[in-house]
């Protein structure tokens, strides 16, 4: 049997499985990932983090969902990594290169800019992305944010009264969003943010990091907010600074649970 280890580590409750294969590489698969992530027969996270060799950053990083589908971006598993690696770091993603400045209790990044676009997020055909014309039930008008990964942002009176669990999938799956998508409900309350996510391809998180940057870019082009602005979740809170035409920036906690041990075979 192959023998590998693996890391435990969470952004704000947003909690991965890190491989490290950039000296023994992993074969992985959505099979196998969907697998490793289980919370009853595998490991157990909300998404997999695969680390390789890049040719043009400290490290490339590869994510897939807990539904075994791979992803372009990840804020919180970010942060994880370079919080991992124990310097500062570039890394390589399918969203983009990010830059992270490492800090012993929190880790920065510097991500691409957004992109609002219709083809961008994507969209499945030309539409206002600003303000889509569209409504599922309460939730209606999205803005939508690609920041690496796509998002549909809803603001609401109170983001803890809207039933996510349904709306959630019914969003993520609806055929406006080819690529499927991330859904946020947030509100505005003394200049900060509170915003639940529904993660595609896991479903809703405590924590969400390119879901609060997202969600912050859509408060400051509308004028809710000013940059930097807090981001508060249920698993804690992140600062995301963002200028018009500039980088985004977030801050926030990464943290190292435990290492183990586990053979690969037993999992496809």
């Amino acid at each position: 049997m192959t023998r590998g280890e693996f890391h435990k580590m969470h952004g704000l409750g947003n909690d991965f499985v890190i491989i490290d294969a950039r000296s023994a590489p992993v074969e992985m698969t959505p099979a196998r990932a969907k697998k490793l992530a289980d919370r009853r027969y595998g490991i157990g996270c909300d998404q997999l983090i695969l680390l390789e060799p890049s040719y043009v950053a400290t490290v490339r990083m590869r994510i897939f969902n807990q539904d075994g589908s791979e992803v372009e971006s990840c804020g919180n598993a970010t942060r994880c990594v370079v919080s991992l690696l124990g310097r500062d770091a570039t890394i390589e993603t399918a969203g983009g290169m990010i830059d992270g400045a490492y800090g012993e209790n929190s880790i920065t990044l510097h991500m691409p800019p957004p992109r609002f676009d219709w083809q961008d997020i994507p969209l499945a055909f030309a539409m206002d992305s600003a303000a889509m014309p569209i409504a599922w039930d309460e939730l209606a008008g999205p803005m939508a944010v690609n920041v690496g990964n796509p998002h549909a942002i809803f603001f609401v009176e109170d983001a803890d009264a809207v039933d996510l669990e349904n709306l959630g999938p019914l969003i993520e799956h609806d055929a406006a969003f080819p690529d499927r998508v991330n859904v946020n409900v947030a509100s505005v309350q003394d200049g900060a943010v509170f915003l639940r996510v529904w993660e595609r391809g896991v479903g809703e998180t405590q924590a969400c990091g390119t879901g609060a940057c997202a969600t912050a870019i859509a408060a400051i082009r509308q004028g809710k907010v000013a940059s930097p602005v807090t981001v508060h979740q249920a698993g804690g809170s992140l600062t995301i600074g963002w200028e018009p035409g500039g980088v985004i920036q977030m801050t926030g906690a990464a943290t190292y649970v435990f290492k183990g041990e586990i053979n690969w075979d037993d999992f496809g």
